[in-house]
């Protein structure tokens, strides 16, 4: 038995008696380093670093697989050039470091690395995990660093900041930034008013008066310029692009405050509104800072897709021998070495290997499915069984997950009606609020011109439709990513309000409701040749065909000469000198002219294999209903909705799979026009129709359908023109989406209802008077926190569940081998 180093889970060199004694026990080596350096940890006194590390599984074996080959990269010129930096013999750089647990992880790398020749600094900032190096490039390159590292037990890789994720990072901390100084300041400048109030102006002389009011409005000052500023900038850009939103009401609330605190500081008379000022900035940047982070959280999903791709990947050359390069160097038609355990660099086709590929990240497959030769892979995805030989097929923007991103990012940024109702009906009662608080201005101007200001200042605050406008895109956002993580890609933005205005479904069969997937189910031989022998024969001839029919044989253990294929009836050919045909029995039999038997059965779809003597045996196959097809009709039943079959299949198979499925309605043998004749009578009975499909010709009735659904294995063009990919290909997956379209418009009601409740309630309160600016604008900022986070509860789901298994094989009474016209 192999036994691991203790320190770097290395394998530990037979007869070599490098032991120490850590944690109370004698613990194996593979070397005197790890030996020198667990001892160095011991005699610290920092032996509680092992127990740390093994209780957060910060190991060599837990942490991301990094390869020599690949390390060595990082001393290429090229790409050193955008994160090492030269002065004169001197190199240093920022490494990023994974399996970090505690302040003895930060001592033994610092020691570690300073205790190398030639490293003149090693700096560990615990808080981001950052490490700056320098060193003399003449005694260590960069990969013997990050190896070093490797050996003590931790993954290094260079930080280089993305920019999208910078700039996110660099507003989140001018955004905190302005709430820390609009909270302080307005403490002190809350002091300094309040000093001024007859209730607390005990013997106090006109003069420090005079200075309180003038510290007041420096210390507002800086809360108006600076942690306000984002109002005021919004604000201008309304007015300039004639659309007003919040910003508008704000600002004239804080700036008239300010100004009117600033006229009561020269002139000495009335109030001052500074600390108004300062509670107001505080809790609307509160609020404000609180549902920019919500809203973070919801698209975190859509920003993992960016960062799939590995950084490198394996190339090989025309002799078959693998090279590390960078995933920029990587051309079309390259051939790529994919390992166990690493991220499939591009989209490709496996010429050699058979493997299982964890999709989850992209279609929410929890599963790992299997993958051989012929079979496509998608970039970013994992490889976790065997090695495979991929070709490369798409890089970059033409790869399936940069098209995912791009749908998900085109479904996020369109609005939905309803959103835009949301957004009209803020902005008329912005216009609104903001005539009404004129008006009442100048009414209680003439009834008590003392509080005018007040009730002003208040109805300016108390009814901006914040809430109002987030109450429709957040709840949105939040089900759309939802509905990702689970496998159903939502590319038009208008899914999830469609769904719960269907009323009619319709399916297409093959692909869809069935697998679309032709299995053998068995073999009846006719002449002296057993089963094997006829499969293999019949294996043998479908190998050179690439009709799906074909797969249903598996891989050929003989060798098919001189085959030709004739469309519609099947494939000639020799094997092993025996001249054969395979496919339509009249024409399999024409070889011998011999009579044509009668097939088994009447269900599933047979093909007759025959020489040029006599036929020699019947092969059935059958398709099968999707394990999860029945649970998908059952929620549509539920609903009340009718539901349809259209396909371009033969009767007989079609209302096999109605009557299996309790399906309302089945039409076979039909054309696309046919099809999209059907979906245009139906609405024009004033039906909504889902439609969900996967084949060329159900592009029409994709395009023309109120709401579509494109299954994951359909064509490229099919799901260029759904609604929604289902990139898992679960049928079960429709259903948890009709059910989070259910809870999503529940949401946005309530978003709704509350966001027009507390306006609708606060404004007549406050032009009454009632409620002061303070009070105003901790309600406004706790009604756009409450449709936030009543929206991020459409961001838990629960995890998707596999049905149980049910058997369902159909009839296919299908032509012999022209491809499916479903």
């Amino acid at each position: 038995m192999i036994t691991a180093c203790y320190h770097c889970a290395l394998p530990v060199p037979p007869g070599r008696p490098f032991t120490a004694t850590v944690l109370g026990q004698p613990r194996d080596f593979c070397c005197p380093g790890c030996q020198a350096v667990a001892q160095a940890i011991v005699d610290g006194g920092l032996a509680s670093y092992y127990q740390h590390r093994d209780q957060a599984s910060a190991n060599p074996q837990a942490l991301p697989r990094q390869l020599p080959d690949e390390l060595a990269l990082y001393d290429r010129a090229d790409v050193q050039q955008g994160f090492v930096h030269a002065q004169g013999p001197l190199r240093d750089t920022t490494l990023m470091v994974e399996g970090i647990t505690c302040a003895a992880c930060g001592w033994l790398i610092e020691k570690h690395l300073r205790s190398l020749a030639g490293v003149v600094e090693a700096r560990l900032n615990l808080s981001n995990h950052r490490l700056f190096v320098q060193w003399a490039d003449d005694q260590h390159t960069l990969s013997q660093l990050l190896a070093e590292l490797r050996h003590i037990g931790y993954a290094a890789h260079p930080w280089q900041a993305d920019r999208a994720a910078e700039q996110l990072a660099a507003d989140n901390r001018r955004a905190l930034r302005q709430l820390g100084v609009a909270g302080l300041l307005w403490f002190q400048a809350m002091m300094a008013t309040m000093a001024t109030w007859p209730e607390f102006n005990i013997d106090l002389s006109p003069q420090l008066h005079t200075i309180l009011r003038w510290v007041a409005m420096f210390l507002t000052t800086p809360i108006v310029f600076y942690s306000c500023a984002p109002f005021f900038q919004g604000a201008l850009r309304d007015l300039r692009t004639r659309h007003l939103t919040m910003d508008v009401s704000v600002s004239l609330a804080i700036g008239g405050a300010y100004l009117a605190g600033i006229w009561t500081a020269i002139s000495g008379s009335g109030d001052l509104y500074f600390d108004a000022v300062g509670m107001f900035a505080l809790f609307l940047l509160a609020g404000r800072y609180l549902e920019r982070r919500a809203r973070e959280r919801t698209a975190a999903a859509t920003a993992q897709l960016v960062n799939l791709l590995p950084p490198s990947c394996l190339r090989l050359d025309g002799q078959g021998h693998a090279e590390r390069i960078l995933l920029a160097e990587l051309a079309l038609h390259d051939r790529v070495q994919v390992l166990p355990g690493a991220v499939i660099p591009a989209d490709g086709r496996i010429l050699h290997g058979q493997s299982s590929v964890d999709e989850s990240l992209l279609t929410g497959e929890y599963l790992p499915l299997p993958r051989q030769p012929g079979d496509s892979v998608t970039a970013g995805t994992l490889n976790v069984e065997s090695s495979l030989t991929v070709e490369v097929t798409a890089l970059g923007s033409d790869t399936r997950l940069s098209a995912i991103v791009r749908l998900l990012e085109r479904a996020q940024a369109q609005k939905p009606r309803l959103a835009q109702l949301a957004d009209r009906a803020a902005q008329w009662f912005l216009l609104f609020s903001l005539g009404c608080a004129a008006a009442i201005g100048l009414l209680w101007w003439h009834l008590d011109a003392d509080r005018a200001f007040w009730v002003v200042l208040a109805m300016l605050v108390a009814n901006c439709p914040c809430a109002l406008s987030l109450a429709t895109p957040t709840a949105l956002t939040a089900a759309t990513g939802s509905l990702h993580r689970l496998g159903l890609l939502l590319t038009r933005g208008h899914v999830l309000e469609g769904l719960n205005q269907v009323d009619t479904v319709i399916f297409d069969k093959t692909g869809t409701l069935t697998e679309g997937r032709l299995q053998l189910t068995s073999i009846n031989p006719l002449a002296h040749l057993d089963g094997d022998h006829s499969l293999a024969l019949a294996a043998a001839l479908e190998s050179r065909s690439e009709h799906p029919i074909a797969r249903a044989f598996g891989h050929a253990r003989l060798v098919a000469e001189q085959v030709r294929s004739e469309p519609g009836l099947g494939l000639q050919g020799c094997v092993e000198g025996q001249p054969l045909r395979i496919g339509n029995p009249a024409w399999a039999c024409a070889l011998s002219a011999s009579p044509a038997p009668m097939p088994p059965d009447d269900h599933g779809q047979w093909l007759l294999l025959a020489d040029d003597r006599q036929p020699l045996a019947w092969f059935g196959l059958d398709d099968r209903l999707r394990e999860d097809a029945k649970a998908l009709l059952d929620a549509c039943r539920a609903r009340g909705w009718q539901t349809w079959l259209l396909s371009g299949d033969s009767s007989p198979m079609v209302h096999g799979v109605a009557a299996a499925l309790g399906i309302d309605q089945a039409q076979g043998s039909l054309a696309p026009d046919a099809k999209l004749a059907v979906l245009q009578r139906l609405r024009g009975q004033g039906r909504k129709v889902l439609v969900v499909g996967d084949g060329v010709n159900d592009v029409p009735l994709l395009a023309a359908a109120d709401v579509s659904v494109a299954m994951g294995s359909a064509t490229d063009l099919a799901r260029t023109c759904a609604d929604a990919v289902l990139l898992n290909n679960r049928l079960a997956t429709l259903v948890q989406a009709l059910h989070m379209a259910r809870r999503t418009r529940r949401v946005i009601i309530q978003n709704l209802v509350w966001a027009a409740l507390y306006n609708g309630l606060m404004l007549p309160f406050a032009a009454a008077g009632l409620i002061t600016p303070i009070w105003a604008a901790l309600g406004m900022s706790a009604s756009s926190l409450t449709v936030v986070l009543n929206a991020l509860r459409l961001a838990r789901v629960p995890a998707p569940r596999r049905p149980a298994a049910t058997p369902a094989t159909l009839a296919t009474p299908e032509l012999a081998c022209p491809p499916s016209t479903s």
